[in-house]
């Protein structure tokens, strides 16, 4: 490992202290060295905030070392004015001359300005160190940017047979019937509070009432996105508990006063996850987890739209009911939650 990469490591670990509080801004780290010492460090924790180069700058103490010092940031440098002023411009006003970035930033706003005005000032910028782990980093932002769609991650549990639920009962109660053990279901509202989004289809609310909620982590609860097309849920719900933002596609206008529900006409004649995907979009919703049952989530694998799988195997059989959706399970990683297995798929295409 050379001298940038060292500190462009130490970057990104600064960058995930933002984890799940920086949407829709990217994590990012930054620190600052001077002499082969690390004088002042920083992150962006939150969206409005400064950015992780201002907290850097801000924490040196003694501002005249800056002009002879390196600046390390996980990612280029902003160029534009947002909810804060352009991070270059703070750069070129402390004559920081050597800026060393991680990986370019995707969004248009910036997509190499913020570099190639660095660069004009007379400063030296190097970048693309540890460009693969940068981008890992902020997959969900790179996601977004480069492909005007959510970073999506599939979820589902299964019995030991491949049985999503057992064969549903006449007036059985609407409650989940659950395969994993509280472990898992634990890290599941873990993951939640990392997306910005879950998303489940009608049948799963009808028959579960499901909250979509974080109750077993502390955290932000992730916008609903359910689907609804023949308004079929009822309005006692959890989902219309008004609690958490919540969208519901559907097929016809429906009139519902709720300060966070919304209604989203689409088109159920046509393929419908490119127009879901296009509305989660233009509400910079930058992840999503999909929790649906069968046909939801099979839906997405037959279109090849995903990037990530995890899958609970639970000890339970379930002899009949609900099918698991089918999904290769090539180069997977496992993992096991006491006895529970996880598997964790990546999808390359």
């Amino acid at each position: 490992m050379n001298i940038h990469e060292k500190y462009i490591k130490r970057c990104i670990e600064l960058a995930k202290n933002g984890f799940g509080t920086t949407y829709p801004n990217p994590m990012v780290g930054s620190v600052i060295v001077y002499e082969d010492k690390i004088i002042g460090e920083g992150w962006h924790k939150k969206a409005g905030e400064p950015h992780a180069e201002v907290n850097a700058i801000r924490s040196v103490k003694d501002k005249s070392l800056l002009k002879n010092a390196t600046i390390y940031v996980s990612l280029e440098p902003c160029s534009h004015f947002g909810k804060t002023p352009p991070c270059c411009d703070l750069i070129i006003e402390h004559k920081i001359p050597t800026v060393v970035v991680g990986t370019v930033d995707p969004n248009e706003k910036v997509a190499g300005r913020g570099i190639k005005k660095i660069i004009e000032s007379g400063a030296s910028v190097i970048v693309g160190i540890l460009e693969s782990e940068c981008y890992e980093l902020n997959k969900r932002f790179f996601t977004f940017h480069n492909k005007k769609r959510p970073y999506i991650i599939l979820k589902w549990a299964e019995s030991q047979d491949g049985f999503l639920s057992p064969e549903k009962q006449i007036n059985q109660e609407r409650k989940p019937v659950w395969i994993t053990n509280q472990y898992s279901r634990q890290l599941v509202h873990k993951w939640r509070s990392e997306e910005q989004a879950i998303f489940t289809g009608t049948q799963t609310v009808i028959d579960d009432n499901p909250k979509l909620n974080v109750r077993d982590w502390s955290g932000n609860n992730p916008t609903r996105v359910i689907l609804d097309q023949n308004s079929r849920i009822s309005k006692s719900s959890f989902i219309f508990d008004d609690s958490v933002k919540t969208i519901i596609f559907t097929k016809s206008e429906i009139s519902l006063s709720a300060e966070n529900t919304t209604f989203e006409v689409i088109n159920f004649n046509q393929n419908i996850i490119p127009q879901i995907l296009a509305v989660l979009y233009q509400n910079q919703i930058q992840s999503i987890i999909i929790e649906g049952g069968l046909q939801t989530l099979q839906s997405f694998i037959d279109e090849n739209i995903w990037d990530e799988a995890r899958i609970f195997t639970g000890q339970n059989s379930l002899k009949k009911g609900t099918k698991a959706p089918f999904l290769p399970r090539k180069n997977a990683l496992r993992t096991y939650i006491q006895k529970d297995e996880l598997i964790y798929l990546r999808n390359h295409d």
